[in-house]
């Protein structure tokens, strides 16, 4: 059993790690990605399953489409049948993935249409909606719909470029047997949908992976479950950075988001001889586009040279998240496209970044009459090796790799027990939650305020007895408390998330908001 000298040791080195996640997901972060949010990945979670009976799988959920507002029709927000959306997963250190999970889209439209006029004014005429008529509760309940998302999910192994996909097959339910899902309709609103958990939780599939075993499979749009002052944090942290936890609602509660979430046996991840991965989610577009100036699609009995673009060429990657915010805080406004087309062996090229990181700064600036200060509080040691050490190879012991190679992923220790729902911290590993952020991310992980204090110091100022029992990374720090004047503050951007925020179950994030509310009438 981890000693506490041990264990409160890693918590401070767990802050450290998050330095630079100050803020929320990653919405709209990159010039690039904010005029494509199809493409946009927003949140990665990566965690233990909690979920009575599921502690041998891992949850890896990725989100995409920011900042979607229920009632956002007629098109809603249906994800880019032109796009490859993957999971990748480093499970031997080396910032090369060792397994990658494809997630490819397709639309149908079927023209509904409806007769209008009679004799020789009659036409069938198109509707304007995805919906004719009420949809669901079962996964062919379709009749109404207009427009049909399906979706493939393969594995490969190796190079995500260099090996072919396998397909991840359904193992039980209406499509039995089949490799094609289905993915249920956003959240219209109460008269198309009725029952939309129903509705949601029969489009979770049992799967069959392929040298994998038993896993599940859900794509589909969620309620945004990360919780930020949005606003006040760009708008120069217009915020008490020493207030209360909860006296602010988050900004973006009223949104949804689209996840594609996968729960997949942890022996599956690992190597065998570590029980440590990384990963990461990214989503790649076509290298050519060349728009049809008379677009006659989208059509399904149309050629593909009618349709609103044409798009072809190798897979280009276009959007990168693994820990939160690192493109939308931490990156200079003239890198961010490039990191969001960069691999993670490829992350020396951001190092002054981690070294020389500006968000320090710039919360002195900020916050300096805030706590009282007649002179900087921002850590003084650069350049910041400890950020270098926690942040680019993960924390020695908890969920550091052996022989790692530095680069930006979420790391998780899965030989770490899952914490009971009841009892995780929303700031934890923090609060002594070996099982939460930044070992790994769980939807109630509170990476906000977990970021703010870390950036002001709070490794600076673990005591020598407890540094004495964790020796790698305290020689590497390069830092003490005379080198963080507020390190044990308890910064917080007044918002947070709790347990009940969330599902007990797969896919953990809840249901999304309705567009409409019927009120009997």
């Amino acid at each position: 059993m981890r000693s506490r000298h041990l264990v409160v040791a890693a918590v401070a080195a767990a802050a450290v790690g998050t330095t630079f996640q100050a803020g929320a997901s990653s919405h709209r972060e990159a010039p690039f990605i904010a005029g494509t949010p199809r493409v946009d990945g927003t949140d990665f979670y990566m965690f233990r399953s909690y979920e009575a009976g599921r502690e041998g799988f891992v949850t890896l959920i990725a989100n995409y489409n920011p900042l979607q507002d229920a009632y956002g029709g007629p098109n809603y927000f249906a994800l880019d049948p032109e796009a490859l959306y993957e999971i990748h997963i480093d499970n031997d250190g080396d910032a090369m993935e060792d397994l990658t999970f494809q997630f490819q889209f397709d639309q149908e439209f079927r023209n509904v249409s409806l007769p209008i006029g009679s004799g020789d004014n009659a036409a069938n005429v198109a509707i304007p909606l995805i919906q004719a008529g009420p949809i669901g509760p079962g996964v062919t309940d379709d009749a109404s719909q207009n427009r049909v998302e399906t979706y493939t999910v393969g594995v490969v192994r190796g190079g995500a470029r260099s090996g072919s996909a396998q397909p991840l097959q359904i193992t039980s339910g209406a499509l039995a047997g089949q490799t094609t899902f289905r993915k249920p309709v956003d959240y219209i609103g109460e008269k198309t949908i009725a029952d939309y958990p129903t509705y949601a939780n029969n489009h979770i599939f049992d799967v069959s992976i392929p040298g994998c075993g038993a896993g599940r499979v859900f794509v589909g749009q969620r309620k945004e479950g990360f919780a930020i002052n949005l606003g006040e944090v760009f708008d120069l942290i217009a915020l008490n950075p020493l207030g209360n936890r909860d006296d602010k609602p988050s900004i973006v509660d009223d949104k949804n988001i689209t996840s594609l979430a996968l729960e997949v046996p942890a022996s599956c991840l690992t190597d065998g001889d570590s029980p440590i991965i990384g990963g990461w989610t990214t989503a790649s577009k076509r290298q050519m586009r060349v728009l049809n100036p008379a677009p006659q699609g989208p059509n399904t009995d149309l050629p593909a040279t009618k349709g609103p673009a044409i798009e072809g060429g190798a897979w280009t990657q276009v959007s990168r998240l693994g820990m939160p915010l690192v493109n939308e805080v931490v990156i200079g406004i003239t890198d961010k496209d490039r990191f969001n087309a960069s691999h993670p062996s490829d992350d020396g090229q951001f190092l002054s970044y981690v070294t020389n990181p500006t968000l320090p700064a710039l919360i002195d600036l900020l916050f300096r009459d805030a706590v009282g200060a007649d002179s900087s509080i921002a850590p003084s040691n650069i350049p910041r090796q400890d950020l270098v050490l926690a942040f680019l190879t993960g924390i020695p012991g908890l969920n550091q790799p052996e022989g790692v190679t530095p680069s930006e992923m979420l790391r998780l220790n899965t030989a770490v027990g899952v914490t009971a729902p009841a009892e995780q911290s929303p700031l934890g590993v923090l609060a002594l939650d070996l099982a939460g952020f930044p070992n790994g991310r769980r939807p109630v992980d509170d990476v906000t305020d977990v970021a703010l204090r870390a950036a002001m110091g709070v490794l600076c100022v673990v005591t020598e007895e407890t540094a004495a029992a964790f020796g790698p990374l305290v020689e590497a720090r390069n830092c003490d408390a005379s080198d963080a004047p507020v390190g044990a503050q308890p910064f917080t951007d007044q918002t947070t998330e709790s347990i009940d925020d969330f599902l007990a179950a797969f896919p953990y994030l809840a249901h999304p908001l309705p567009g409409a509310v019927q009120d009997g009438q």
